[in-house]
């Protein structure tokens, strides 16, 4: 099905990065190694990750994302809001109704070691991971059908049936990215990590990697001629580095998380942060299946008007979160009419309470049963969840609800989550490049078990042929078609949108130009010049 693979890419790209999160290593960076490894500062830009660059093999599940976006280019690149801009390939048509996909190779490419870059190279890559069992969750490998070399700069992909963001998956870090046919042992297996991008690795150890500009690379070359990427797992050192002058850029989902709190601290220290919208939702999910009273609209509907998004705000981001009341941010391609945000009104809420047969002062009661919920959190998913849960016992029990709370560590959330032994939690859709198909399908098909994520909402009636009518529809008909989704969730108060989580990095005065990246997977070095 394909509805289902896709929920299957999302599941993959969750576990892949949490088994290499599991990685990290404990290790102290001191000024003396940095020291030993900058080569001087006027033209390195130094990055702090939490955890070693790794496996970098672009066809594999294990480096670390931001390092093999900088060696591995894909056909098309994910840009601002979703658009799909040249890569490697330098244009492409669709055709037999999205069967056929038609490739023109970027010309005068070559790989890091001079090895050409052309169709017989894009023959050779797709071949290790395209129509593998291993990565059928992806519709592009496990639709695809045969591929065709036309010439040496024309390529032709054609599948069984057209593929659901198959334009998104060529976008993917992993495993599409393109690596040198040379850069293999003689039965195939990967030595090491050689593409056709603007950096190439020179060293890398469990302290940090080392990567020089390829002065040979096709397009727009890197301001800087090196970048030093150094390992530092606890963010306070991170931070104490950033004042201190030792490193120059920290922030993004994967590559060396930023609280807002820690934003604040570098900020009153002087140094610059960068915050923007990001594409990511954290959403309130309701589980009718194990509290009966959230299968009434109506108490969904009270719960949603009982919460004050901006103090969460304020609680998680120091307000610089957006709050929500649509599942996907506007960044997010085909992320559908935007919804009134619903502003806190107690009154409203015990109106609706009242409505659906939930009466009394204090805690409610129909039929003899108090109204009463727990929520499940987990300060490893998302720090401060706990304080925020705190914030919502409050508000829940002003118009009438029992609220506890359940903290749990990140290992007991995977295993409650999909067993659905929660009445509330929190959650998080999956973010660019993975949206919108990922989310819809992955959090709302009742038919596919996407593992650890588990669902936001279920209704196998009603919900499902709304979804899987979104997945199968032409391309013309997909926005309206995601809409009817959008809308029968924000009909039926089947999820509580909270806020949208913003991109927050931090960089030293030596970087200008700083732009925040197109999803949290890039290091966004692009547009950086250092000063001396």
């Amino acid at each position: 099905m394909e509805n289902q693979s896709l929920a299957q890419s999302i599941a993959m790209k969750r576990r892949s990065f949490l088994l290499g999160a599991s990685g990290a290593l404990g290790l102290a960076f001191t000024k003396t190694a940095w020291a030993q490894t900058s080569g001087g500062a006027g033209g390195t830009l130094r990055v702090a990750i939490t955890k070693p660059a790794g496996d970098l093999n672009p066809h594999k599940f294990a480096g670390l994302w931001a390092a093999q976006d900088l060696m591995f280019e894909p056909l098309m690149n994910y840009g601002p809001g979703g658009e799909i801009l040249p890569c490697l390939a330098s244009a492409w048509s669709l055709e037999d109704g999205g069967k056929t996909l038609k490739l023109t190779l970027r010309e005068d490419v070559v790989f890091q070691d001079g090895t050409p870059f052309d169709a017989s190279a894009v023959k050779w890559n797709f071949e290790r991971w395209i129509g593998l069992d291993s990565t059928s969750w992806m519709n592009s490998s496990r639709l695809f059908k045969s591929l065709d070399v036309v010439d040496d700069h024309h390529v032709t992909l054609h599948f069984n049936e057209p593929p659901l963001g198959l334009l998104q998956e060529l976008t993917y870090i992993r495993p599409v990215r393109f690596l040198s046919p040379k850069s293999v042992a003689a039965d195939g297996a990967y030595v090491a990590p050689v593409g056709t991008g603007p950096w190439k690795q020179t060293s890398a150890s469990e302290s940090g990697s080392v990567l020089e500009r390829f002065d040979a690379y096709w397009g727009e070359k890197p301001g800087f001629a090196t970048l030093e990427l150094k390992v530092l797992p606890d963010s306070r050192s991170r931070m104490a580095a950033l004042r201190a002058g030792d490193i120059d850029l920290i922030g993004g989902a994967y590559v060396s998380p930023l609280t807002a709190t820690e934003a604040e601290t570098l900020k009153s220290a002087g140094v610059d942060v960068a915050i923007k919208p990001g594409t990511t939702t954290l959403v309130l999910g309701f589980n009718p299946d194990h509290v009966a009273a959230l299968k009434d609209p109506l108490v969904r509907k009270a719960i949603n008007v009982g919460i004050d998004r901006a103090a969460i705000s304020q609680v998680l981001y120091r307000g610089y979160a957006d709050v929500a009341a649509n599942l996907f941010a506007t960044g997010v391609p085909m992320s559908g009419t935007r919804y009134d945000v619903p502003a806190i009104d107690a009154q409203a809420a015990r109106d609706l309470l009242d409505k659906a047969g939930w009466t009394g002062d204090g805690i409610r009661i129909k039929d003899g049963v108090p109204l009463a919920m727990e929520i499940i959190v987990s300060e490893e998913q998302i720090p401060g969840s706990r304080s925020v849960a705190e914030v919502l016992q409050s508000e829940f029990r002003d118009i009438g609800i029992d609220l506890s709370i359940r903290s749990v560590d990140h290992a007991s959330r995977h295993s409650d989550i999909p067993a659905r032994k929660y009445d509330l939690a929190f959650f998080l859709t999956y973010d660019a490049p993975y949206d919108p198909f990922g989310s819809v399908v992955g959090m709302f098909l009742s038919t596919y078990d996407n593992g650890v994520d588990g669902k936001l909402f279920m209704d196998a009636d009603h919900l499902d042929p709304l979804v899987t009518a979104a997945m199968s529809a032409s391309e013309a008909d997909m926005k309206s078609s995601l809409q009817t989704v959008y809308d029968w969730l924000h009909e039926n108060a089947a999820i509580a949108p909270l806020l949208y989580v913003p991109s927050i990095w931090a960089h030293s005065k030596r970087v200008t130009g700083f732009q925040g990246p197109a999803t949290e997977y890039d290091l966004p070095y692009e547009h950086i010049t250092l000063a001396e």
